[in-house]
């Protein structure tokens, strides 16, 4: 069911689970690969992040994970790392021996944990039949060298196919495998904006740099097209995974079962990921995977959920971040908790010690904490929040640590006399409605027609959208692309300033508008943005809570009418004209009101439905079918409320909104047409508009607006039928 994939962001009252007998028992092993000076490679083509990345999993895995993992279990290959002990460098002769020293210890039950951080490209496939695209996925070590037309590869490559048979050699000792790959194999990106001091890069490595020609990759990618048939390919096929299977999987010994394995990937095979310096807003931060940390940034959260929770948990974050435009794919058996650890809520509190400075936790920015933050002082891990001996304010932190000294609240002033044994507990989140956006540099025609009407742009854009200088980090940039299709336009990126898939990418012309115009223009567009991110963001700060009530989304083709689940726990693809369906069931003994809403790829808010399920009623609704306006990644968001006596039904269809025209041209009506009369408090201060059509609806409902406690969401990409 939907609601299981959901995480709860409710105060947990729990510390760290408790470890089963099972987990307590067995070995837990991990090997970190961190691939960042290249040794046969020019300097501008070497990474700053990957040994930050192992720094930051070493430090989790041997200090806090849910399952223990002791030092001289983690195997660490990477250069220039400082406080970390390391066991070599990111070799491919010393990851090769990494693997045999780990399947030489391993037992049944065990479990490994692999992370590979550095470059990935791809060469033309040894076995063209092996690949849906011709082409081998790659990860580079240290020493890569260059493509040998004789052998027909890369010197010293790790091609996908052997990093299946290693993985495969320790899956056959009976031990279970995550492993996680923070690296690209295709895509293009453009570094759009140039940051003073962020230095982002793409860690991908253009084939070209290794000597092989574009001839020949075309040629390998025509080979696969010839083999597979025109038109052949389903588009909503799960994309190719960008490691291979072995091709002859290891033999486990008699009587030792194969152990599971899970894969998290940070992009598809054609796209790429960033590295860049975080945390956000930190003076000290430091070139990280984003990939990586917003992975790391979730388990500190959530150490106790299952691999599909925290992959929608990435999911979601990368969409309110703004953190990239590549879509991480996840594989594997994704309902098993992660680490093989004993399942748990999310841990919202921390044993405090009580030190010089004030009461020091272990828990920093990683665990989404932040300076000035007020937490409640609680007697007992199991006491009740209403029952905390006083609060403290946050003075200092790092990533992993904070120090807290005492404040006044609602009354309360901590006692002078502490019991041992206290615990820190997390308070509900204010959430952030603002959006940071960095303008252009000037210098361009685009870039000075903007900046001459900025107090305009201001003006229309309202107070939650905070303008800054080119260079200083933000949740958007706008950039001019002199290469672009639209030169003379004024670009919205992500906050890493990467320009990817401009089709995907909203943009607004300077040449066609009057100074006016053109502030109008892009405010609205902004706010457009603004309004779509925050709802995901309620989603966040709502989560699932304790309502019992179980969502299920279904879809059809119309080729196929039956109804299928949807798999929730990774990124579906549908296509023009398919269907989605929602079940729900209401198993609690009060009424609740339900509504369904979507946020497309064109910014658009539609709301499909509202109504309202009895104890122990069940919900069967066609909702919408895809439509031909607008593809790419989207997300659908149920929202579930308790029912009001005598009120009329919660509908939310007040925080729709129309879809964004990517590529804004002559001025067209920016009238602010109003919000909802009966907002939430909440909902009000996000800022959201009304009406709008997304798709194709399958039926009409209506009825008055409400608040809304309880929200899910889901990740979604969407793609043409041709």
């Amino acid at each position: 069911m939907f609601r299981t994939l959901c995480l709860t962001t409710a105060l947990g009252l729990m510390a760290l689970p408790a470890l089963s007998t099972v987990a307590a028992a067995r070995d837990n092993y991990a090997l970190l690969i961190g691939a960042s000076e290249y040794q046969n490679l020019a300097e501008k083509w070497w990474l700053r992040g990957p040994k930050n990345d192992v720094a930051l999993a070493y430090t989790y895995l041997t200090t806090e994970a849910p399952v223990p993992f002791t030092e001289e279990n983690v195997i660490v290959l990477a250069d220039g790392l400082e406080g970390v002990k390391t066991d070599g460098h990111a070799t491919l002769g010393e990851i090769r021996a990494a693997f045999a020293k780990l399947e030489a210890e391993l037992q049944p039950g065990d479990f490994v944990y692999l992370h590979f951080s550095g470059h990935g490209t791809q060469q033309p496939a040894s076995d063209p039949d092996s690949e849906l695209d011709g082409l081998d996925e790659m990860f580079l070590p240290i020493d890569i060298g260059n493509w040998s037309d004789k052998v027909g590869s890369v010197e010293n490559a790790l091609v996908d196919d052997e990093i299946g048979v290693l993985i495969d050699s320790l899956r056959a000792k009976g031990a279970d495998v995550w492993v996680v790959f923070d690296s690209c194999h295709s895509g293009t990106a453009t570094r759009a904006v140039e940051d003073d001091g962020e230095e982002v890069a793409v860690r991908q490595l253009d084939p070209s740099v290794l000597g092989i020609t574009e001839a020949a990759m075309d040629a390998a990618e025509a080979g696969a097209e010839k083999s597979r048939g025109v038109g052949g390919d389903d588009p909503r096929a799960a994309p190719e995974a960008p490691m291979d299977a072995a091709k002859v999987a290891a033999a486990p010994a008699e009587g030792v079962e194969m152990g599971a394995l899970v894969a998290f990937y940070a992009a598809q095979t054609n796209e790429v990921t960033p590295e860049k310096r975080l945390p956000k807003g930190k003076p000290d931060r430091k070139p990280q995977g984003v990939f990586t940390y917003t992975l790391f940034e979730t388990l500190a959260e959530y150490p106790a959920a299952t691999y599909g929770q925290i992959a929608q948990e990435v999911l979601r974050k990368y969409a309110v971040g703004n953190l990239a435009k590549s879509t991480p794919l996840f594989e594997g058996d994704l309902d098993l908790v992660v680490f093989d650890a004993e399942p748990g809520g999310r841990v919202a509190q921390w044993p405090a010690e009580a030190t010089e400075a004030g009461l020091t936790i272990p828990a920093g920015e990683l665990h989404g904490l932040s300076e000035g933050a007020v937490l409640a002082v609680m007697e007992s891990a199991a006491a009740a929040s209403d029952s905390a001996l006083g609060y403290v304010q946050i003075t200092a932190l790092d990533t992993f640590t904070a120090t807290a000294v005492p404040v006044e609240k609602d009354g309360k002033v901590l006692p002078a006399e502490l019991p041992k044994g206290l615990y820190l507990r997390k308070l509900d989140a204010a959430l952030d409605f603002s959006l940071t956006v960095a303008l252009p540099p000037e210098g361009s025609a685009p870039a000075d027609a903007l900046l001459a009407v900025l107090e305009t742009l201001k003006e229309e854009s309202g107070p939650r959208l905070n303008f800054v200088a080119s260079g200083a980090e933000a949740d958007l940039r706008l950039a001019v692309l002199p290469d672009s299709p639209r030169p003379d336009a004024i670009w919205v990126l992500p906050a890493t300033g990467l320009a990817e898939n401009l089709s995907e990418t909203p943009s607004v012309g300077t040449a066609d508008k009057t100074g006016d115009a053109l502030a109008l223009a892009l405010a609205d567009t902004l706010t457009h943005m603004a309004k779509a991110l925050n709802l995901m963001k309620l989603g966040a700060a709502l989560g699932s809570g304790d309502m019992q009530v179980d969502v299920e989304l279904l879809t059809r083709t119309p080729e196929d009418k039956t109804l299928r689940q949807l798999p929730l726990a990774s990124v579906p693809t549908l296509v023009t004209d398919d269907q989605v369906h929602v079940l729900a069931k209401n198993n609690m003994d009060i009424p609740v009101d339900v509504n369904v809403l979507y946020i497309g790829a064109d910014n658009s808010i539609s709301h499909w439905f509202s109504g309202r399920l009895q104890p122990g009623d069940e919900l069967k609704k066609g909702l919408f079918a895809i439509g031909d306006q607008s593809f790419g990644q989207e997300r659908l968001i149920v929202v579930v409320t308790p029912a009001k006596a005598h009120a009329p039904v919660e509908d939310l269809s007040y925080l729709a909104q129309d879809a964004l025209e990517m590529s804004r041209g002559l001025e067209k009506d920016t009238t602010d047409r109003g919000i909802g009369a009966s907002l939430s408090a909440a909902f009000a201060e996000a800022g959201f508009g009304e009406t709008t059509r997304g798709a194709v609806a399958l039926s009409d409902d209506s009825a008055e607006a409400g608040p809304a406690p309880m929200i899910l969401q889901m990740e979604l990409r969407t793609k043409s039928a041709n």
